[in-house]
């Protein structure tokens, strides 16, 4: 089994959000075992490069066989550790078994050598890219998303030939020492997938040992501080951080369906999702519309063991979810659905807010709770303009039956859902990430591959040639060659 043994026999225990129970103990792994264990990885990385993309193919097939051969036992875990429906859990776990499987079967196409055009002055060379794995990877999951999230940068890294210790969250380390135990059972030799449980000290450890990349996913503070810290050793990241994301509602939009996705983007989960509906932008013309519907349809839904959607995983969150529907009411807001008093711990009623002031920190910082914060706006440029006016861009959702492109383009975000939510994180070929305080770097996709690697570009001499430019011995009329062949190239400055 791939999971580290503490050898100090200290522990820590994980507990059901829903009554706080104990659900199981796991070892707090210290930074020496952790240095252990990327030393283990390191050596591990070279036979695993061995195999080639063909072999890691293989395995991470073989991986994702084992994993749907047992689906129902991890999304129980994944159940038990996050208290959110089983059926939720369910798609969580099919989603990233996408993820794994797409990943296996791109590595080749997207990273073997490219040759490129050696250009006229050297016509005499031979020249290729190849991408190289990093070497060890160091994985630091979120809870939220357990297996999904971190699988994200897991199955890329893997199958584009590094090595992986993944430390997962210390509120669901159960899912991350069941990844680890079910990759143990078809490896074809040891440390090639490690898990380190532990409590935030061993992430710390993470980043600082001798790991190659860094792949973050949670808050923007914490992120800043992995960010410095591995900048210390000129280590570089991927950082998948929060989002305040926005929904843009046109008056040519599907008023029902756009009510119906914004309010399951915003409340599955507990609302504990980055990219995840918390502003919408509705233009006035169908605004009252818009909101009439939402209210309905909210309504209708409730947190609970047998609700839509389960209790807050962190109860530290509770305090936050709190204090910005308090912050929203004492600025003016009106609540059509919950109020204040909405939070209940460890569950959270769903709360619709609109007539929200900007400056609230309803609207500027993320919540990650079962809240929306809806906003009237004149037309579309000011609905943009609001959209963009957050420090976060991680994503969005437009709705429009005839414009959805075109506002997309104007948004400042990594990623954009025309008349649905949340698309793009289910599908395997695109990228996914964020800018300005969302973070920065890709998983999925060929970029999510191509994260894991970097270029190495070789350059080979074919033949000799009589002029030669790189040599003390160069020739007046060598110097006199390259001036007519760069006036013969770009002198008229046409393409």
């Amino acid at each position: 089994m791939e999971t580290i043994t503490s050898q100090t026999s200290q522990t820590f225990e994980s507990h059901n959000p829903v009554d706080a129970s104990v659900i199981a103990s796991y070892p707090n792994t210290s930074p020496a075992e952790v240095n252990a264990a990327v030393d283990r990885a390191r050596v591990a990385s070279v036979a695993w490069q061995a195999l080639g993309f063909g072999g890691r193919r293989k395995v991470l097939l073989k991986w994702a066989a084992e994993i749907t051969k047992q689906v129902d036992e991890i999304a129980e875990i994944v159940r038990t550790e996050t208290g959110k429906p089983i059926s939720d859990a369910t798609l969580e776990t099919t989603l990233a078994l996408g993820h794994l499987a797409w990943a296996a079967k791109h590595a080749e196409s997207v990273l073997s050598k490219q040759h490129r055009p050696s250009g006229l002055l050297m016509f005499n060379m031979k020249t290729n890219v190849t991408r190289v794995p990093m070497g060890v990877v160091g994985v630091i999951g979120p809870w939220n998303y357990p297996i999904f999230t971190p699988m994200g940068s897991i199955a890329y890294a893997l199958a584009a030939g590094n090595t992986v210790v993944f430390k997962p969250s210390e509120y669901t380390p159960g899912v991350g020492h069941w990844l680890a135990t079910s990759f143990a059972n078809i490896a074809p030799f040891a440390d090639i997938f490690t898990c380190v449980t532990g409590l935030p000290e061993t992430g710390k450890a993470l980043t600082e040992a001798a790991v190659d990349k860094i792949s973050f996913t949670g808050s923007t503070r914490t992120a800043k501080k992995v960010a410095a810290s591995c900048a210390e050793r000129m280590v570089p990241v991927v950082l998948e951080c929060g989002g305040k994301d926005p929904v843009l509602v046109a008056a040519d939009a599907d008023i029902n369906r756009a009510a119906e996705y914004a309010l399951w983007s915003a409340m599955s989960n507990a609302g504990q999702t980055c990219i995840g509906a918390e502003r919408v932008y509705v233009v006035n013309e169908v605004a009252d519309k818009f909101i009439a519907k939402i209210t309905e349809l909210a309504k209708q839904i409730h947190p609970g063991k047998d609700g839509n959607y389960g209790p807050s995983t962190m109860p530290s969150q509770l305090k936050v979810i709190q204090s910005h529907i308090d912050d929203a009411a004492s600025k003016g807001a009106k609540f059509v659905v919950g109020g204040v008093d909405s939070v209940k711990a460890p569950f959270v009623e769903p709360v619709i807010m609109i007539d929200v002031p900007e400056n609230s920190t309803a609207v500027t910082e993320e919540t990650f709770g079962p809240t929306l914060v809806i906003n009237r706006t004149a037309d579309m440029a000011e609905a943009i303009r609001l959209a963009n006016a957050t420090r976060y861009g991680l994503a969005a959702s437009v709705w429009s039956k005839r414009n959805g492109e075109k506002i997309a383009s104007q948004l400042q975000c990594g990623m954009v859902s025309v008349n649905s939510v949340i698309a793009f994180a289910a599908i395997a070929s695109v990228p996914f990430g964020g800018v300005k305080d969302s973070g920065y770097g890709r998983i999925h996709g060929p970029e999510g591959l191509m994260e894991f690697t970097y270029p190495r570009t070789v350059v080979k001499t074919l033949f000799n040639i009589p002029i030669v430019f790189t040599t003390f011995g160069r020739t007046k009329f060598a110097d006199k060659f390259i001036k007519v062949a760069i006036k013969t190239l770009h002198s008229k400055g046409i393409g």
